[in-house]
């Protein structure tokens, strides 16, 4: 009780109060500013390594993006060369076919065509034509149907699943009559769509020029069989007269007209034969 009634002790109690006080404020204080100053270096840090990160990743992506662009590249060209490797080989293929190639577009038009479809219809370059310009009036026959070769073209693109094969009568621009053996077939993508028509041409000319030939020789052979076989008949009349007669003038009458049948039947037989070398010497030159 004298110690609380003390001035003295009273004071100096409050000061150690104080001091109590002002220490754990200063702990406090303390103890915070070095949280802070810990959060600070934490952000800091991580700032860092956010500000490292994003430049390390971009020059990655950049990288990853360089590689993909040259293989890119690469596959391009190895395609290019692929396509221009079988685009030689086809035009090479084409420009050594004996029969005609033509390429129409799905409008009709040519496209594209090789050495033997322009000799045989006759144009340097029909590149751009139509169907109805290539072929004028041509007349065509396909399967006892009668039509323009034009026609039998356009029917083949409006009917890609059927093919078409006539047989034309062409004239070139030169006047050149000509027999065309014509196959057109629609030409399409591996997905299915409809590209246009390819159109195979052979000309039959010569060859429908021989059947005829033979034909003709044919009938000209029943003709001369026929003819033979009435002047050896004649001529084995007379014959038979001959023998029988007894009179000098009727047997040299006789006689004169055997000679005349025989010369006549030599005659035609010769005749026969220089007309069927003919054809033969000109089909070996």
């Amino acid at each position: 009780m004298r110690l609380l009634t003390n001035p003295t002790a009273l004071t100096l109690l409050a000061a150690f109060v104080v001091f109590v006080l002002a220490f754990v404020a200063a702990a406090t204080l303390i103890r915070r500013m070095r949280q802070r100053l810990a959060a600070e270096a934490l952000t800091q840090d991580v700032a860092s390594s956010l500000e490292r990160l994003p430049l390390h990743a971009y020059n990655a992506v950049i990288q990853q993006l360089k590689q993909q662009k040259h293989e890119l590249l690469t596959l391009q060209q190895t395609e290019r060369r692929r396509a221009k490797t079988s685009e030689n080989i086809s035009a090479a293929v084409l420009s050594n076919l004996s029969s005609g190639v033509l390429f129409l577009t799905i409008n009709g038009l040519v496209r594209r065509t090789n050495a033997a479809a322009r000799k045989i219809l006759g144009y340097a370059s029909p590149g751009g034509m139509s169907a109805t310009e290539l072929f004028r009036d041509a007349a065509a026959t396909s399967g006892g149907t009668q039509g323009s070769l034009s026609a039998f073209v356009q029917a083949a693109l409006r009917n890609p699943a059927r093919l078409q094969k006539a047989t034309a009568q062409y004239t070139t621009p030169s006047g050149e009559h000509k027999i065309l053996d014509v196959t057109v077939t629609c030409v399409r993508t591996q997905s299915g769509e409809v590209l246009g028509a390819a159109c195979l041409i052979n000309d039959e000319t010569e060859v429908a020029r021989l059947q005829n030939q033979q034909q003709t020789q044919g009938e000209l052979s029943s003709e001369m069989a026929l003819a033979v076989r009435t002047s050896l008949a004649t001529i084995s009349g007379y014959a038979r007269h001959l023998v029988g007669t007894k009179d000098p003038e009727t047997a040299r009458q006789f006689a004169a007209d055997i000679v005349s049948e025989a010369a006549e039947l030599e005659r035609m037989i010769g005749g026969f034969l220089a007309g069927a070398k003919a054809p033969a010497r000109a089909a070996g030159a």
